[in-house]
């Protein structure tokens, strides 16, 4: 309600596509900065050219093709303004490329110029390790530089991704160092907290500090929610939380140990008109008339010859010979799961022509990381099956089927996420609803058992399992909703 999706940086197949890319590949770690009428956007695409800046007069776009920065080198940059200057700072290898122990980084930056989107000079050499490399610290990364009070600061993600995680400051009186860290680091994390705390938020870090329209300073970061241990399958989502500055340092979240879900902010609230919820319980259909919505995932490419939008069809898509299993651009469409209690439904027009062709919902983390509920053929009759990506074979292994009893009818299907658990089931017509297969694993789509950076997706999906086919299925609208209890209680 109060923040609003306007666009995608990269939406045109011209910028880039990610063919070939595994799904925890791609983009890594975007920044968006503004100055004298420019958005400019830096990111890095990990596996093809590395680091680039785009840029765009609105931030609806349209946005530039990237401009890459070959001598940066490593991940995550951003940008920093100085009146006249600008600086480019990211995560890059250890001095000499040497590193001293596994996951030993540096922090770097390169003066830039905003105008020809170019680096300046030499480049500077900013933090070598992290804050006391004599304790071995690990992946300095996701810095950002910003100033305050004629003070440089950096602040930067140290220790992993994971539950270590942590955020880290230092300053100095010029940009390009030498830079001080701050004697009560980390200024935020959650890794010494009780592990079986009750709903807990852990893994935090890569933050940005930002300054509200009450003047104080608020970080923007990144966490997780787990439902056991480190078992999460909503990804790494982002967060905020208040700011106190203690003799020129940033605290992150001062009042508490413990990240809250909500805090009080003294400004009125600005709801944006016609946006869907991001944020606590919430239930909203997404239709297919016009428009795709903002939100929704293509698979690598933006493609749109294999689906069309219509008010009375919804969404149609041509089965395609791709699948998921591949590193391809597959029929599928996503919604990313945003609650550990949720369901996600849809109804399903499609008459497959042989057991090759699946058409239906799935929840999807990686490659052979899902499930996949379709309808399809089996011995020329028409039968709901539910499906299992498989690591091992490199395939998907059937887990349970059922006839139809109305062969040609529309089916709708309907996949509820219990934390660690999921549900999946299906009705025709006017009948109740028929379980295919309950209490089903969850955890085999959590980051800790598919590894990776990213969470789950509900997603409609067509396959003709490598084989050519002319068919098509439709999906007349998709249904989300979530009802995590921690929200009943705020």
């Amino acid at each position: 309600k109060n923040w609003k999706q306007i666009g995608n940086v990269i939406e045109r197949n011209s910028q880039m596509t990610f063919l070939g890319d595994g799904t925890s590949r791609g983009l890594f770690a975007p920044s968006i900065n503004y100055h004298k009428g420019t958005f400019y956007m830096t990111c890095t695409n990990i596996d093809k050219g590395g680091n680039f800046v785009m840029t765009a007069k609105n931030p609806a776009g349209p946005w530039s093709d990237p401009i890459w920065l070959s001598e940066v080198k490593g991940i995550d940059p951003s940008l920093f303004f100085d009146q006249e200057k600008a600086y480019i700072v990211y995560n890059s290898e250890a001095p000499d490329n040497k590193p001293l122990y596994s996951g030993h980084r540096t922090i770097r930056t390169y003066e830039f110029d905003p105008t020809t989107l170019k680096v300046i000079g030499a480049e500077h050499l900013l933090v070598n390790g992290g804050v006391d490399i004599s304790k071995k610290p690990v992946w300095i990364e996701g810095p950002h530089i910003f100033k305050r009070q004629d003070w440089f600061y950096i602040c930067a993600a140290e220790g992993g991704t994971s539950v270590n995680h942590s955020q880290v400051v230092l300053r100095s009186r010029s940009a390009t160092g030498p830079y001080v860290p701050y004697e009560n680091n980390p200024i935020l994390t959650q890794r010494d907290l009780d592990p079986k705390r009750v709903n807990p938020i852990t893994s935090t870090g890569h933050a940005e500090l930002v300054e509200g329209p009450d003047g104080k300073t608020y970080a923007i970061f990144l966490a997780v929610r787990p439902y056991e241990g480190n078992f999460y399958n909503t990804g790494r989502e982002t967060f905020i939380a208040p700011v106190k500055w203690t003799d020129g340092w940033p605290v992150i979240n001062p009042d508490f140990k413990e990240v809250q879900y909500q805090y009080s902010a003294d400004y009125k609230e600005t709801k944006q008109a016609g946006a869907p919820p991001q944020s606590g319980n919430f239930s909203y259909r997404t239709i297919f008339d016009k428009k795709l919505d903002g939100s929704l995932l293509f698979l690598r490419k933006n493609d749109s010859s294999w689906y069309s939008l219509s008010k009375i069809h919804g969404l149609t898509m041509k089965l395609k010979a791709e699948t998921v299993m591949e590193k391809s651009n597959p029929a599928f469409l996503g919604k990313r799961q945003q609650h550990m209690y949720c369901t996600a439904s849809t109804k399903l027009k499609f008459n497959p022509k042989s057991e090759y062709e699946k058409a239906g919902l799935m929840i999807f983390q990686g490659e052979f990381n899902f499930y996949f509920m379709c309808k399809s053929l089996k011995e020329n009759k028409t039968v709901i099956q539910l499906y299992k990506g498989d690591k091992k074979t490199e395939s998907m292994v059937l887990m349970t089927e059922s006839p139809l009893a109305k062969p040609s009818a529309d089916i709708q299907m309907e996949i509820e996420a219990k934390g660690g658990l999921y549900d999946f089931k299906y009705k025709q017509g006017n009948e109740g609803w028929i379980t295919l297969s309950k209490d089903v694993d969850g955890k085999y789509l959590s980051t800790q058992a598919a590894g990776g950076f990213i969470g789950s997706l509900f997603a409609m999906y067509a396959t003709s399992s490598g084989q050519p086919s002319d068919n098509t299925a439709s999906f007349s609208w998709l249904d989300y909703s979530g009802e995590d209890q921690i929200y009943d209680t705020k």
